[in-house]
């Protein structure tokens, strides 16, 4: 309740355009995908959200099914602002998304018209908001028409649920069909939320191109690959860290002799930038005009502050690309 943001807060963050849209972005937004649960430590969660603030970060990103437990990343962020941000909601940028299983029987997954509404029926009210930002269909429904889940984030934006709408997960292809789609119902795409980083670079195949071309801004999340592009692995696998404890998104078979051979070439050239692996990992990924933010997670405060100063060194030289060009390919 005593929160109040620095004076500086907006001083050294950049702000891009998302696409064709007037939405301006943080260059680099927080996702609550993990550590911002009901199993996680909700004080740690709270200092996390209002670091992040205080550094300009304006865009916080959730689904529907982030905690664990699902939905409760939304609850936790619900108590931060009624808390500590309720004066600052026309500061913030707040996105959620549904699409993958969120409840039983054949109504809780995918992209039909019964389970989209549902869904941001039910996030509104964990967050406790009347309206998110950024609606997001989360990944593409094979079974479903993709006009029917179209039609449905239009229909949010007509309704006041959500002032835009985005797509994530969606292929070059799948991108075009659904902007042309969303062009010919008066609900432009805002935005594509995509994996992309340093050692995932398959929207470099035609994504990319897509997004310039339709005018849709991309949100890249998992810049530092789950944390592979951070000196956290150079010397073994940590007993605390996501990949010795299982997690089906990074374990030990992804961590082997020729990735850690190019983790400590990235980090050479990221020293002699005056940065870290995570920093020069974050700007590398900034450097193309069509990416509109990097999309973080953190565990702890510092880490964010970290990322931030990303920022302060966004160009490379030709030398430098060519250099992390030809390590990342050998």
């Amino acid at each position: 309740m005593n929160f109040k943001a620095s004076k500086n807060q907006y001083q050294n963050m950049i702000y891009n355009k998302s696409g064709n849209s007037g939405l301006k972005l943080p260059a680099i937004s927080l996702g609550l995908w993990h550590n911002f649960g009901s199993v996680d430590n909700f004080d740690n969660a709270k200092a996390m959200l209002l670091q992040a603030f205080d550094l300009g970060i304006t865009h916080f990103d959730l689904a529907n099914n982030y905690g664990p437990n699902p939905g409760s990343a939304e609850t936790t962020l619900r108590k931060v602002l009624k808390r500590e941000l309720q004066s600052y909601r026309n500061e913030l940028v707040i996105s959620t998304k549904a699409g993958y299983g969120m409840w039983p029987g054949p109504y809780g997954d995918f992209g039909s018209k019964k389970y989209l509404v549902s869904s941001l029926d039910d996030s509104l009210k964990r967050l406790g908001l009347e309206y998110v930002d950024i609606f997001y269909h989360h990944r593409p429904d094979p079974n479903t028409p993709l006009e029917e889940t179209m039609r449905t984030l239009d229909l949010f934006v007509r309704q006041g649920k959500a002032l835009y709408v985005g797509i994530s997960n969606y292929s070059a292809n799948e991108t075009k069909l659904a902007s042309q789609i969303l062009n010919d119902l008066g609900t432009p795409c805002l935005i594509n939320q995509s994996s992309y980083s340093m050692f995932n670079r398959s929207i470099e195949d035609s994504l990319l191109n897509v997004c310039e071309q339709e005018g849709i801004g991309i949100m890249a999340f998992m810049p530092l690959q789950q944390g592979l592009l951070t000196d956290k692995y150079i010397n073994g696998i940590p007993a605390n860290s996501r990949a010795a404890g299982g997690s089906p998104f990074l374990n030990q078979n992804d961590i082997n002799e020729s990735k850690v051979n190019k983790i400590k070439a990235l980090t050479a050239i990221a020293q002699n930038r005056e940065q870290n692996l995570a920093q020069m990992a974050i700007a590398w990924v900034l450097r193309h005009k069509a990416v509109t933010s990097a999309l973080i997670g953190a565990s702890r405060p510092s880490q964010i502050i970290d990322n931030v100063k990303a920022l302060s060194n966004l160009n490379f030289t030709e030398y430098e690309l060519n250099n992390i060009e030809n390590i990342l390919t050998t």
